[in-house]
């Protein structure tokens, strides 16, 4: 028995490097340091100084602005802390909350309505204009897009004025009853307002859901038209449905625009009459460079910028799902 016993042993510890050896190989991969690539560190190169930019720019300030609603300050004395007071202020202050109000109703004009006719307005391209026409369709609806928003602000206030544009062609249709300083008038500035907002947003909107009805399979089309749909049914049951990831991009650009909208309120109405036009983004303005009130108007903007995530998570969750 004692002759056998160094060859089991043998083929046993055999056996056993056999089995530790690529135990011990993969060991070494795992642990082993990932070699750097060239390409991945031009890449960062190239990425760094728009990181550095938007940390400078966009999160420090971010940071700064919840700081700043934690205190007191004027912009020049001492800062105080005084914890969430500025936040109960803001909640407090029936003008605060009615600027957040004005923003919701501005989501109506800035969003649903240019989206809504976004849709048939590229369904109708798609349709019927192509080739060059529709080019120039495409490039003289997302004209108003490519024009800053504080001159498109200051045409339509011209426009809108009471002896502009508008008044004078109500009262070569016989309907001068109807002329008012359209932006001066409490019932009529924020409506004003919003067709701004529509004539601005409604070429991006048709663009964007052109480029999507573009990659609809057009078979699609053709077997709706041989079970009989007219266009009412080809853009219910087809359109819509294959373009809801696009419909949720234009829904968060446009609710954005809405809820942070500042341009071409201030250049037209400054938030007035009285507090009728008057959003948070004027309101923060108005509170920080002219009363002073840093902490209040950071407090706003930090809520502002959740009020703003809670309306375009859903909008986000909702096209994710769809997409899926």
């Amino acid at each position: 028995m004692t002759m056998f016993t160094p060859i089991q042993s043998t083929e046993k510890s055999a056996a056993t490097s056999d089995y530790r050896l690529p135990v011990a190989e993969t060991a070494r991969r795992i642990f082993r340091p990932r070699k750097v690539r060239r390409e991945d560190v031009v890449g960062w190169l190239f990425v760094l100084p728009a990181l550095l930019m938007y940390v400078v720019f966009v999160i420090v300030p971010f940071l700064s602005t919840i700081q700043y609603s934690f205190f007191k300050w004027n912009g020049v004395t001492p800062a105080i802390w005084v914890g969430l007071k500025n936040y109960l202020t803001i909640f407090q202050a029936p003008n605060l909350i009615g600027t957040v109000v004005n923003a919701f109703l501005l989501v109506v004009w800035f969003s649903f309505i240019p989206v809504g006719l976004g849709l048939i307005v590229a369904s109708v391209i798609h349709r019927v204009a192509t080739g060059r026409l529709g080019s120039i369709s495409r490039t003289v609806l997302f004209l108003p897009q490519v024009i800053p928003l504080v001159a498109a602000g200051i045409i339509w206030g011209w426009l809108l004025a009471l002896p502009g544009l508008i008044n004078q062609i109500l009262k070569a249709f016989g309907l001068g009853a109807l002329t008012r300083a359209w932006l001066g008038d409490f019932g009529t500035a924020l409506p004003a307002v919003g067709v701004i907002g529509i004539w601005v947003l409604l070429g991006f909107c048709i663009v964007l859901l052109l480029t999507g009805m573009s990659k609809v399979d057009p078979a699609l089309y053709e077997s709706a038209r041989i079970d009989g749909a007219g266009w009412l049914r080809e853009f219910i049951a087809i359109t819509v449905p294959l373009l809801r990831y696009e419909i949720g991009v234009c829904l968060t650009v446009t609710v954005v625009n809405a809820l942070a909208a500042f341009d071409i309120i201030w250049v037209t109405t400054a938030g007035g009459p009285g507090s009728s036009t008057s959003v948070p983004g004027v309101q923060i303005y108005i509170l920080g460079f002219t009363q002073r009130a840093i902490g209040p108007a950071s407090a706003l903007a930090v809520m502002l910028m959740i009020l703003v995530v809670l309306v375009i998570i859903p909008i986000q969750y909702l096209t994710k799902e769809i997409k899926q």
